[in-house]
């Protein structure tokens, strides 16, 4: 799963994929702003078919947060 996260990333933003890992922080480590974490929300309802609330997403500081998450839906 951590694999297709990179992979999701790597379509909009410009990161190596080999230095995320299940710590990195969205904002401080992968250089997310807000609407990036919106964009990121959406591929991953779209890949998992998931719903991921607003409520949620402010939640989600790590790739671990995220890779949580969708194994809990």
């Amino acid at each position: 799963m951590l694999e297709k996260v990179k992979e999701i990333l790597g379509e909009f933003i410009d990161i190596d994929p080999d230095t995320i890992t299940p710590e990195s922080n969205l904002r401080t480590d992968i250089g997310l702003n807000s609407l990036d974490c919106v964009s990121l929300a959406e591929e991953l309802e779209n890949e998992y078919n998931i719903e991921i609330p607003n409520s949620e997403l402010s939640k989600f500081k790590t790739i671990g947060d995220v890779i949580s998450y969708i194994k809990s839906n």
